[in-house]
Protein backbone atom coordinates (compact mmCIF):
# COMPACT_ATOMS: atom_id res chain seq x y z
CA UNK A 1 0.00 0.00 0.00
CA UNK A 2 1.49 3.38 -0.72
CA UNK A 3 1.82 6.21 1.37
CA UNK A 4 -0.46 8.02 -0.96
CA UNK A 5 -3.19 5.64 -0.48
CA UNK A 6 -2.68 5.60 2.96
CA UNK A 7 -2.91 9.23 3.21
CA UNK A 8 -6.43 8.70 1.27
CA UNK A 9 -7.55 6.17 3.52
CA UNK A 10 -6.59 8.38 6.91
CA UNK A 11 -8.61 11.12 5.20
CA UNK A 12 -11.47 8.93 4.62
CA UNK A 13 -12.27 7.37 7.93
CA UNK A 14 -11.26 10.48 9.65
CA UNK A 15 -14.43 11.87 8.16
CA UNK A 16 -16.30 8.63 8.55
CA UNK A 17 -15.11 9.29 12.52
CA UNK A 18 -16.33 12.68 12.40
CA UNK A 19 -19.87 11.76 11.08
CA UNK A 20 -20.31 9.08 13.47
CA UNK A 21 -19.92 11.27 16.08
CA UNK A 22 -21.78 14.12 14.61
CA UNK A 23 -24.65 11.46 14.50
CA UNK A 24 -23.96 10.38 18.49
CA UNK A 25 -24.82 13.70 19.10
CA UNK A 26 -27.55 14.25 17.30
CA UNK A 27 -28.83 10.65 18.84
CA UNK A 28 -28.27 12.06 22.38
CA UNK A 29 -30.22 15.34 20.91
CA UNK A 30 -33.47 13.40 19.94
CA UNK A 31 -33.64 11.14 22.62
CA UNK A 32 -32.74 12.98 25.93
CA UNK A 33 -34.17 16.01 27.93
CA UNK A 34 -32.75 19.34 28.45
CA UNK A 35 -31.74 18.68 32.01
CA UNK A 36 -30.16 15.24 31.09
CA UNK A 37 -27.09 14.18 32.47
CA UNK A 38 -25.31 12.80 30.05
CA UNK A 39 -26.20 16.16 27.90
CA UNK A 40 -24.45 17.76 31.02
CA UNK A 41 -21.69 15.66 30.51
CA UNK A 42 -21.12 16.19 27.35
CA UNK A 43 -21.04 19.64 27.16
CA UNK A 44 -19.35 20.36 30.26
CA UNK A 45 -16.59 17.48 29.04
CA UNK A 46 -16.07 19.59 25.59
CA UNK A 47 -15.48 23.19 28.05
CA UNK A 48 -12.89 21.22 29.97
CA UNK A 49 -11.84 19.76 26.75
CA UNK A 50 -10.88 23.06 25.12
CA UNK A 51 -9.34 24.37 28.03
CA UNK A 52 -7.18 21.10 28.77
CA UNK A 53 -6.02 21.43 25.36
CA UNK A 54 -5.39 25.06 25.53
CA UNK A 55 -3.23 24.21 28.67
CA UNK A 56 -1.35 21.34 27.14
CA UNK A 57 -0.46 23.47 24.60
CA UNK A 58 1.63 25.40 27.56
CA UNK A 59 2.73 23.16 29.55
CA UNK A 60 2.49 19.58 27.25
CA UNK A 61 3.95 20.89 24.06
CA UNK A 62 6.08 24.11 24.68
CA UNK A 63 7.72 22.81 28.24
CA UNK A 64 6.33 26.18 29.62
CA UNK A 65 4.41 24.77 33.58
CA UNK A 66 1.93 27.62 33.40
CA UNK A 67 -0.86 27.45 36.83
CA UNK A 68 -2.72 30.25 35.20
CA UNK A 69 -5.63 28.62 33.10
CA UNK A 70 -8.27 30.04 36.19
CA UNK A 71 -6.90 33.15 35.64
CA UNK A 72 -7.99 33.78 32.06
CA UNK A 73 -11.06 31.59 32.09
CA UNK A 74 -12.22 34.28 34.62
CA UNK A 75 -11.25 37.13 32.37
CA UNK A 76 -12.78 35.39 29.43
CA UNK A 77 -16.15 34.56 31.58
CA UNK A 78 -16.23 38.01 32.47
CA UNK A 79 -15.47 39.70 29.31
CA UNK A 80 -18.32 37.54 27.55
CA UNK A 81 -20.77 38.46 30.45
CA UNK A 82 -20.44 42.42 30.29
CA UNK A 83 -20.99 42.79 26.84
CA UNK A 84 -23.91 40.11 26.05
CA UNK A 85 -26.06 40.14 28.87
CA UNK A 86 -29.35 42.01 27.79
CA UNK A 87 -28.94 45.59 28.07
CA UNK A 88 -32.67 45.31 28.72
CA UNK A 89 -31.85 43.24 31.69
CA UNK A 90 -28.91 45.04 33.39
CA UNK A 91 -30.80 47.35 35.39
CA UNK A 92 -31.82 43.88 37.58
CA UNK A 93 -28.32 42.45 37.55
CA UNK A 94 -26.65 45.72 38.55
CA UNK A 95 -29.19 46.71 40.86
CA UNK A 96 -26.97 47.68 43.80
CA UNK A 97 -24.34 49.62 42.21
CA UNK A 98 -25.41 50.42 38.75
CA UNK A 99 -24.01 50.31 35.69
CA UNK A 100 -21.37 51.94 33.94
CA UNK A 101 -22.79 54.49 31.56
CA UNK A 102 -20.66 53.21 28.86
CA UNK A 103 -21.70 49.51 29.07
CA UNK A 104 -25.21 50.07 29.35
CA UNK A 105 -26.39 49.96 25.98
CA UNK A 106 -23.72 47.70 24.73
CA UNK A 107 -25.10 44.38 23.27
CA UNK A 108 -22.52 41.90 21.25
CA UNK A 109 -23.45 38.88 19.61
CA UNK A 110 -22.67 35.11 21.25
CA UNK A 111 -19.72 34.11 18.50
CA UNK A 112 -18.36 37.95 18.10
CA UNK A 113 -18.01 38.33 22.26
CA UNK A 114 -16.58 35.03 21.99
CA UNK A 115 -13.63 36.57 19.89
CA UNK A 116 -13.63 39.51 22.23
CA UNK A 117 -13.23 37.10 25.54
CA UNK A 118 -10.51 35.14 23.44
CA UNK A 119 -8.29 38.39 22.17
CA UNK A 120 -8.69 40.58 25.82
CA UNK A 121 -7.17 37.18 26.99
CA UNK A 122 -4.58 37.21 24.15
CA UNK A 123 -3.80 40.91 25.05
CA UNK A 124 -3.36 40.02 28.41
CA UNK A 125 -1.14 37.26 27.99
CA UNK A 126 1.21 39.61 25.41
CA UNK A 127 1.25 41.85 28.61
CA UNK A 128 2.45 39.98 31.36
CA UNK A 129 3.95 37.46 28.91
CA UNK A 130 7.17 39.66 28.75
CA UNK A 131 8.27 39.82 32.35
CA UNK A 132 6.72 36.50 33.41
CA UNK A 133 8.20 34.41 30.44
CA UNK A 134 11.95 35.32 31.73
CA UNK A 135 11.13 32.90 34.38
CA UNK A 136 12.11 29.36 35.00
CA UNK A 137 10.43 25.98 35.54
CA UNK A 138 8.35 26.61 39.24
CA UNK A 139 9.06 30.42 39.35
CA UNK A 140 7.49 30.77 36.23
CA UNK A 141 4.08 28.46 37.65
CA UNK A 142 4.36 30.47 40.85
CA UNK A 143 3.94 33.96 39.07
CA UNK A 144 1.07 32.45 36.79
CA UNK A 145 -0.53 31.22 39.49
CA UNK A 146 -0.14 34.37 41.50
CA UNK A 147 -2.03 36.01 38.40
CA UNK A 148 -4.79 34.08 38.25
CA UNK A 149 -5.48 35.15 41.72
CA UNK A 150 -4.86 38.64 40.99
CA UNK A 151 -7.43 38.30 38.30
CA UNK A 152 -10.04 36.79 40.68
CA UNK A 153 -9.69 39.16 43.17
CA UNK A 154 -9.67 42.25 40.76
CA UNK A 155 -12.86 40.96 39.00
CA UNK A 156 -14.70 40.73 42.46
CA UNK A 157 -13.45 43.91 44.12
CA UNK A 158 -15.15 46.64 44.56
CA UNK A 159 -13.52 50.19 41.93
CA UNK A 160 -15.35 47.60 39.50
CA UNK A 161 -18.44 47.09 40.76
CA UNK A 162 -20.47 49.29 38.29
CA UNK A 163 -18.58 46.96 35.33
CA UNK A 164 -17.94 43.00 36.93
CA UNK A 165 -21.14 44.07 39.73
CA UNK A 166 -18.33 43.33 42.08
CA UNK A 167 -19.13 40.34 44.22
CA UNK A 168 -22.66 39.76 43.70
CA UNK A 169 -21.04 39.01 39.97
CA UNK A 170 -22.93 38.26 36.77
CA UNK A 171 -25.96 36.46 35.89
CA UNK A 172 -28.57 36.26 33.09
CA UNK A 173 -25.77 35.45 30.71
CA UNK A 174 -27.12 33.78 27.26
CA UNK A 175 -27.48 30.14 27.33
CA UNK A 176 -25.95 27.95 24.58
CA UNK A 177 -28.30 28.88 21.38
CA UNK A 178 -29.05 25.03 20.96
CA UNK A 179 -26.94 22.31 22.02
CA UNK A 180 -24.76 21.88 19.40
CA UNK A 181 -23.44 25.09 19.89
CA UNK A 182 -20.61 24.10 22.55
CA UNK A 183 -19.66 21.15 20.52
CA UNK A 184 -19.10 23.23 16.97
CA UNK A 185 -16.64 26.21 19.03
CA UNK A 186 -14.51 23.30 20.27
CA UNK A 187 -14.32 21.17 17.61
CA UNK A 188 -13.48 24.29 15.79
CA UNK A 189 -10.69 26.06 18.22
CA UNK A 190 -9.25 22.40 18.98
CA UNK A 191 -8.80 21.75 14.99
CA UNK A 192 -6.96 25.03 14.90
CA UNK A 193 -4.60 24.14 17.80
CA UNK A 194 -3.80 20.95 15.68
CA UNK A 195 -2.93 22.57 12.94
CA UNK A 196 -0.49 24.88 15.04
CA UNK A 197 0.92 21.64 16.29
CA UNK A 198 1.57 20.12 12.91
CA UNK A 199 3.40 23.44 11.49
CA UNK A 200 6.61 24.43 11.91
CA UNK A 201 5.27 26.57 14.81
CA UNK A 202 4.59 23.35 16.70
CA UNK A 203 8.29 21.74 15.90
CA UNK A 204 9.47 24.12 17.58
CA UNK A 205 7.92 24.68 20.65
CA UNK A 206 8.38 20.73 21.05
CA UNK A 207 12.60 21.89 20.59
CA UNK A 208 11.99 24.17 22.95
CA UNK A 209 10.22 21.33 25.18
CA UNK A 210 13.04 18.68 24.75
CA UNK A 211 15.68 21.04 25.35
CA UNK A 212 16.08 24.89 25.28
CA UNK A 213 20.07 25.47 24.56
CA UNK A 214 19.84 23.11 21.57
CA UNK A 215 16.43 24.27 20.15
CA UNK A 216 18.06 28.02 20.35
CA UNK A 217 21.30 26.79 18.35
CA UNK A 218 19.13 25.89 16.12
CA UNK A 219 17.85 28.65 15.17
CA UNK A 220 14.52 29.04 17.19
CA UNK A 221 13.64 32.07 18.88
CA UNK A 222 12.74 31.20 22.09
CA UNK A 223 11.34 34.54 23.44
CA UNK A 224 9.39 34.62 20.46
CA UNK A 225 8.02 31.21 20.22
CA UNK A 226 6.99 31.12 24.01
CA UNK A 227 5.07 34.36 23.58
CA UNK A 228 3.40 32.85 20.76
CA UNK A 229 2.58 29.80 22.74
CA UNK A 230 1.31 31.67 25.95
CA UNK A 231 -0.48 34.21 23.48
CA UNK A 232 -2.27 30.94 21.97
CA UNK A 233 -2.77 29.38 25.07
CA UNK A 234 -4.73 32.27 26.81
CA UNK A 235 -6.57 33.24 23.76
CA UNK A 236 -8.37 29.60 23.89
CA UNK A 237 -8.52 29.26 27.73
CA UNK A 238 -10.09 32.60 27.33
CA UNK A 239 -13.11 31.02 25.02
CA UNK A 240 -13.50 28.55 27.22
CA UNK A 241 -13.99 30.25 30.22
CA UNK A 242 -16.85 32.22 27.87
CA UNK A 243 -18.30 28.88 27.14
CA UNK A 244 -17.90 28.27 30.74
CA UNK A 245 -20.03 31.01 31.45
CA UNK A 246 -22.99 30.26 29.17
CA UNK A 247 -23.29 26.96 30.48
CA UNK A 248 -23.58 28.21 34.03
CA UNK A 249 -25.72 31.17 33.47
CA UNK A 250 -24.30 32.72 36.15
CA UNK A 251 -20.53 33.55 37.71
CA UNK A 252 -18.88 35.23 40.24
CA UNK A 253 -14.93 35.84 41.42
CA UNK A 254 -15.49 32.57 43.04
CA UNK A 255 -16.11 30.24 40.31
CA UNK A 256 -12.66 30.69 38.67
CA UNK A 257 -10.68 29.54 42.18
CA UNK A 258 -7.24 27.65 42.37
CA UNK A 259 -8.96 24.26 42.00
CA UNK A 260 -10.30 24.90 38.56
CA UNK A 261 -6.62 25.01 37.78
CA UNK A 262 -5.43 22.00 39.82
CA UNK A 263 -8.72 20.37 38.02
CA UNK A 264 -7.31 21.36 34.84
CA UNK A 265 -4.14 19.85 35.29
CA UNK A 266 -5.08 16.89 36.18
CA UNK A 267 -7.29 16.28 33.16
CA UNK A 268 -4.23 16.86 31.23
CA UNK A 269 -2.14 14.49 32.93
CA UNK A 270 -4.48 11.95 33.60
CA UNK A 271 -4.39 11.90 29.47
CA UNK A 272 -0.81 12.52 28.84
CA UNK A 273 1.27 15.86 28.76
CA UNK A 274 1.78 16.38 24.79
CA UNK A 275 -1.20 14.69 23.50
CA UNK A 276 -4.42 16.24 22.27
CA UNK A 277 -6.13 13.12 21.96
CA UNK A 278 -5.27 12.38 25.17
CA UNK A 279 -6.75 15.61 26.96
CA UNK A 280 -10.08 15.66 25.15
CA UNK A 281 -10.49 11.58 26.03
CA UNK A 282 -9.39 12.13 29.56
CA UNK A 283 -11.66 15.41 29.23
CA UNK A 284 -14.70 13.52 29.18
CA UNK A 285 -13.54 10.06 31.23
CA UNK A 286 -12.97 12.33 34.50
CA UNK A 287 -16.13 14.55 34.22
CA UNK A 288 -18.26 11.48 33.83
CA UNK A 289 -16.93 9.41 36.48
CA UNK A 290 -16.48 12.45 38.85
CA UNK A 291 -20.37 14.06 37.98
CA UNK A 292 -22.25 10.99 37.04
CA UNK A 293 -21.04 7.20 37.37
CA UNK A 294 -19.67 8.00 41.16
CA UNK A 295 -22.43 9.74 42.23
CA UNK A 296 -24.28 6.52 43.36
CA UNK A 297 -21.68 6.72 46.36
CA UNK A 298 -22.74 9.88 48.08
CA UNK A 299 -26.11 8.17 48.35
CA UNK A 300 -27.00 6.61 51.75
CA UNK A 301 -27.20 2.47 51.00
CA UNK A 302 -28.97 0.26 53.18
CA UNK A 303 -28.60 -3.78 52.95
CA UNK A 304 -30.85 -6.08 54.86
CA UNK A 305 -31.88 -3.39 56.92
CA UNK A 306 -28.05 -2.53 57.76
CA UNK A 307 -26.93 0.86 56.63
CA UNK A 308 -23.67 0.57 55.09
CA UNK A 309 -21.27 3.65 57.24
CA UNK A 310 -19.14 4.29 53.85
CA UNK A 311 -21.72 5.66 51.50
CA UNK A 312 -22.69 8.95 52.22
CA UNK A 313 -21.82 12.85 51.09
CA UNK A 314 -18.68 12.62 50.23
CA UNK A 315 -17.35 9.35 49.69
CA UNK A 316 -17.85 9.87 45.82
CA UNK A 317 -14.84 11.93 45.90
CA UNK A 318 -13.03 9.53 48.08
CA UNK A 319 -13.04 6.84 45.85
CA UNK A 320 -12.52 9.18 42.66
CA UNK A 321 -9.24 10.26 43.76
CA UNK A 322 -8.15 6.43 44.27
CA UNK A 323 -8.91 5.27 40.89
CA UNK A 324 -6.87 8.59 39.79
CA UNK A 325 -4.12 7.25 42.03
CA UNK A 326 -4.57 3.87 40.38
CA UNK A 327 -5.01 5.60 36.76
CA UNK A 328 -1.40 7.37 37.48
CA UNK A 329 -0.15 4.31 38.60
CA UNK A 330 -0.58 1.95 35.58
CA UNK A 331 0.05 5.37 32.87
CA UNK A 332 2.72 6.83 34.20
CA UNK A 333 2.67 9.16 30.95
CA UNK A 334 -1.12 9.38 30.74
CA UNK A 335 -3.63 7.48 28.86
CA UNK A 336 -2.31 8.18 25.42
CA UNK A 337 1.16 9.51 26.91
CA UNK A 338 2.76 11.95 23.80
CA UNK A 339 0.71 9.95 20.85
CA UNK A 340 -2.12 11.24 19.26
CA UNK A 341 -5.38 9.00 17.87
CA UNK A 342 -4.72 7.66 14.29
CA UNK A 343 -5.51 4.77 11.94
CA UNK A 344 -2.38 3.33 11.61
CA UNK A 345 -3.65 0.38 13.39
CA UNK A 346 -6.50 -0.12 10.88
CA UNK A 347 -4.53 0.53 7.93
CA UNK A 348 -1.55 -1.75 9.12
CA UNK A 349 -4.30 -4.42 9.64
CA UNK A 350 -5.65 -3.34 5.61
CA UNK A 351 -2.08 -3.43 4.10
CA UNK A 352 -1.34 -7.18 5.75
CA UNK A 353 -4.63 -8.01 4.02
CA UNK A 354 -3.65 -6.64 0.59
CA UNK A 355 -0.53 -8.10 1.10
CA UNK A 356 -2.04 -11.62 1.44
CA UNK A 357 -4.40 -11.56 -0.79
CA UNK A 358 -1.44 -10.20 -3.49
CA UNK A 359 0.44 -13.21 -2.24
CA UNK A 360 -1.78 -15.55 -2.63
CA UNK A 361 -2.75 -14.71 -6.00
CA UNK A 362 1.07 -14.56 -6.94
CA UNK A 363 0.98 -18.26 -6.10
CA UNK A 364 -1.71 -19.19 -8.38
Amino acid sequence: MTEQKKQKLSIMLSIIGVAVLAAALFGVYATTSNTAMLRTVLQLGAIYALVAVSMNLLNGFTGLFSLGQAGFMALGAYVFAIFTIPAAQRPGVYYLYGVADWLANIELPIVLALVVAGLVCALMAGLIGAPVLRLKSDYFAIATLGFAEIVRIVVGSSPLNRITNGSLGLKLIPKFPNFFFPFIVVAVCIFIVWLLINSSYGRAFKAIREDEIAAEAMGINLAKHKQMSFIISSFFAGVGGALMAMYMGAITSTTFNVTLTYNILLIVVIGGMGSLTGSIISSFLVIAAREWWLRFLDQPLIIAGIQIPLFKTGFRMVVFSVILMVVVLFFRKGIMGTREFNWNFLLKRLEKKEAGSTGGEGNE
